[in-house]
């Protein structure tokens, strides 16, 4: 680490680095959250929120009733802290396609202004 690196760069292929970016790619991965991953997730905690209520009344006066209504209670909270993260995610990846997106527009906008002279302009 107290050292230059070995050259070659970091880019693929030992390259210069660079810096790329696929917005569609970005938007389908948000679309895929918005409409398979959050449903999916919201319907399947459903499902076993039926299952351990069920299991819970034919438990009723046990202490694996109480047991249960605990692993009840941090499922539903684990389900939340995954919806929350995956629509932050979905949140990122749209926001970083626009982003992305706006620069390339402002570059392209900068560089469209900027002419290289030429000695024959002298003339």
């Amino acid at each position: 680490m107290n050292q230059l690196d070995g050259g070659g760069g970091g880019g693929p292929s030992g390259g210069p680095p660079s810096l790329a970016t696929a917005p569609a790619k970005k938007k389908a991965a948000a679309n895929t959250i918005e409409n398979e991953l959050e449903p999916d997730t919201a319907k399947a905690a459903k499902v076993a929120d039926a299952a351990t209520t069920a299991a819970v009344g034919g438990f009723e006066g046990w202490a694996t009733a109480a047991g249960l209504k605990t692993v009840e209670t941090t499922w539903d909270s684990q389900v939340k802290t995954l919806l929350a993260r995956l629509a932050s995610e979905k949140t990122a990846l749209r926001s970083t396609a626009l982003t992305f997106g706006q620069q390339e527009l402002d570059n392209r906008a900068r560089l469209a202004g900027v002419r290289p002279t030429s000695r024959i302009e002298q003339y």
